[in-house]
């Protein structure tokens, strides 16, 4: 009867854990992406944009939050940062579809999205070469222990990585995928 009652009170405390995991959502990616996600130009003629994200169970302290959509297939070398914002306020949540197009409402005051590898701020959606295969694309967010950066829009994403891991609370992140 003891083991039966260790065995049960194990369990929900992994399930009490698992509910309390800080975790990303999206109600527009997550496998495959899709002509309104893809970037538009570069060959590609899709709308470019961002996708929408939710994320919950922030660990205390968490003062602020950043987002960054990579590309490790790209064939760079380093691959390829299609999305960088952060100086998101600590109460947000989440971020419609598309607040992180240029040119389009919806970041949180005070954010700031900075450069990209397409050489501007904001969102740029997947844009593989033709044949290359599918690429994954890695969307993360992470809860920070401070409430800004202390960067501009300028900023390019190796400095804006290395601050981040630096300002690292937690991390939640979601993969999808495009190829051409």
């Amino acid at each position: 009867m003891r083991k039966y009652a260790l065995c049960i009170g194990l369990v929900i405390a992994v399930a009490t854990h698992a509910q309390n995991t800080f975790s990303l959502t999206s109600t527009t990616v997550g496998g495959q992406a899709t002509d309104e996600q893809v970037f538009n130009g570069f060959g590609c003629s899709g709308k470019n944009i961002s996708p929408q994200l939710s994320w919950r169970n922030a660990p205390e302290g968490t003062k602020s939050f950043a987002i960054t959509m990579y590309d490790p297939d790209a064939p760079t070398g380093s691959g390829w940062w299609h999305w960088v914002a952060f100086d998101i306020p600590a109460g947000t949540s989440g971020i419609p579809a598309g607040s992180g197009t240029p040119g389009m409402p919806g970041m949180p005051a005070g954010a700031v999205q900075s450069m990209t590898d397409f050489g501007q701020p904001g969102y740029g959606g997947p844009c593989p070469p033709p044949g290359h295969g599918p690429h994954q694309y890695i969307v993360t967010v992470y809860a920070l222990k401070t409430d800004k950066l202390g960067l501009d829009a300028k900023a390019g994403a190796p400095m804006v990585g290395f601050n981040l891991n630096q300002q690292m609370l937690a991390k939640a992140s979601l993969v999808f995928y495009y190829g051409r």
